[in-house]
């Protein structure tokens, strides 16, 4: 059974009024049960078995962009105060960048041919209005990357630490801890803002004929309604590509494409086509 299959009994659609959205409504969200984003984690595991020179070559893309940034950030010096931080904002670029797995996973599901070339068509659909994600995305990015410089800053103005003691004078001192808990808590408010309005936002926008505006209050509604399952599937999300990161990005080229192509699972799942 896929994960498209609406008569199954833990997807109900919601009966709420359809609201309009600068001049658009909005779809009816579905309500699924707190285990559902494991199916989408399975239907992502088989869409990188039928497309797997899709999945593999966007995974080995994305790591060797994470090799290039660490080995750019080496060079100046800026390793291990940027480590973080790019690894936080690798989540709030990342379901942009993935457009091509979402339209691997909609020619598989249409029973079309999927290819390198044809993934990349995907940007193709509603262009512009995607654009507008991506640059959220990247704002949220530098907000974080200046906020984590800020963070940093904050702790260790008075006692720089050494660079040949860097990792004991940073994550085995005094102040570790409040340091640890301080930058977690900002990203994790500004990983909840992308987290929501990216859910199901960019495989819609790729989809159908709507706005940005349209796409973001979805998203947000279908996390709303469906809060457990959604911070169920947030969680899963950052434990595979914690995964993947914690293997020097080696790991992610193979979990990225497949929450890639899951995140398309769960947009069909949430979003009634009505």
């Amino acid at each position: 059974m896929t994960t498209q299959d609406n008569t199954q009994d833990d997807l109900n659609t919601q009966t709420d009024e359809i609201v309009p959205v600068f001049g658009q409504p909005l779809p009816k969200i579905r309500k699924i049960s707190v285990d559902r984003p494991w199916a989408w984690l399975a239907a992502g595991w088989q869409d990188l078995r039928a497309a797997p020179a899709v999945g593999l070559g966007y995974g080995a893309a994305f790591a060797v962009a994470g090799f290039l940034m660490l080995g750019i950030s080496y060079e100046l010096g800026l390793f291990w105060q940027v480590l973080l931080p790019l690894a936080g904002g690798f989540l709030l670029v990342a379901p942009v960048l993935a457009v091509g797995l979402y339209e691997t996973s909609r020619r598989l599901q249409a029973d079309e041919p999927t290819s390198m070339r044809l993934a990349l068509t995907g940007w193709n659909r509603n262009l512009g209005q995607t654009a507008l994600i991506g640059v959220a995305g990247l704002v949220l990015w530098i907000a974080w990357m200046r906020l984590a410089f800020l963070i940093f800053m904050l702790f260790f103005a008075h006692e720089p630490p050494r660079p040949d003691h860097f990792l004991n004078d940073v994550f085995l001192s005094d102040i570790t801890i409040p340091f640890l808990l301080t930058g977690t808590a900002v990203g994790a408010v500004l990983a909840v803002i992308a987290f929501a309005i990216s859910a199901v936002s960019v495989p819609m926008l790729m989809d159908r004929d709507v706005n940005v505006m349209v796409a973001i209050v979805t998203s947000v509604e279908a996390v709303r309604q469906n809060f457990y399952p959604m911070m169920v599937w947030a969680s899963l999300i950052v434990l595979f590509t914690a995964a993947g990161l914690a293997t020097a990005y080696f790991g992610l080229i193979v979990t990225l494409p497949i929450i890639g192509h899951a995140t398309w699972h769960a947009y069909k799942d949430l979003v009634s086509e009505a």
